[in-house]
Order: C-alpha cells, then sequence, then structure tokens
C-alpha cells in the first residue's frame, strides 16, 4: 500500500497556514497542504522532513513536526500520514511543484471548489485547533513553549 504525507506548516505566530496551488492532477488549481509519497523503507518522520524540505526550503532546524494522524483509503490502497509544525522563526519559502502562499485561517477549508482532499484539510485544522498546545506548543499567551 502506498503512503503519503501530508505536512501542516503554521507561522511562528499562528495565524497563517503553508498551502500551495496544485499545478498538476490530482486536485490541479485547487489549494492544497504541502506533502508527498513517502519511499519505500523510509521512516515517516524522515519522508516528512525529505517532502517538506524538497517543496518548500523549510529544514528541521526551522520547524518540529508532530505525527497528528492518520487516513487510509482501502479502495484506493494507500493511505496519508498527517504532520503539523509551527515555525520557529520567520523563514522564505521557495519551491517550483506548486505554487507556495500563506494563507489566513478564516476560510472555510471545507469547501471543495476551492480545497482539495474531499474535506479533509478542514477536518485536519479543527484536529490541530483542539489539541494547539500539544501539536503546536502555544500556551495560553500565544507563545512557544
Amino acid at each position: 500500500m502506498q503512503g503519503y504525507n501530508v505536512i501542516m506548516i503554521y507561522n511562528k505566530k499562528l495565524d497563517q497556514l503553508l498551502m500551495c496551488k496544485r499545478l498538476k492532477d490530482p486536485y490541479k488549481g485547487l489549494s492544497n497542504l504541502v506533502g508527498g509519497k513517502i519511499e519505500e523503507g523510509e521512516p515517516s518522520i524522515e519522508g516528512a522532513y525529505r517532502e517538506l524540505y524538497e517543496e518548500t526550503s523549510i529544514t528541521k532546524e526551522d520547524v518540529t513536526l508532530h505525527h497528528v494522524m492518520d487516513f487510509t483509503y482501502y479502495l484506493q490502497e494507500c493511505y496519508v500520514e498527517v504532520f503539523a509544525g509551527r515555525l520557529k522563526r520567520d523563514v522564505t519559502v521557495s519551491g517550483d511543484e506548486n505554487i507556495l502562499y500563506w494563507s489566513d485561517l478564516d476560510h472555510n477549508f471545507f469547501d471543495m471548489t476551492l480545497y482539495a482532499g474531499e474535506g479533509n484539510i478542514g477536518h485536519m485544522i479543527e484536529q490541530v485547533n483542539m489539541y494547539k498546545e500539544i501539536i503546536l506548543g502555544e500556551n495560553s499567551t500565544g507563545e512557544i513553549e
């Protein structure tokens, strides 16, 4: 079964999420999170950091990723591992696979006419919001712990 990763990168202030505009199918023209294929034998977290760097130039030194959840698609014979992290510092993102941009968080990420993943992006964001302190290290003052 082929594995994929999806990576949710929040800026340091936790008011924006890194997104990409897909330039090819699936989901051509829709906004999505960054990520890609997990290579055979590759540890999940290493695959996430590798894809993150390849697609955005963000390194392990810039962010700590946390494994948040998984989706298994039995009929498509694949699974998706979801990671989330908060940038430790401001970074310049760059990549040539898709158009990268920072999205404010006040959008309807369940809107399938704008966002890839059949509503899963909205679901993932809601899960991170429920456990923001654990996943992203935000305390009650908004500071990184």
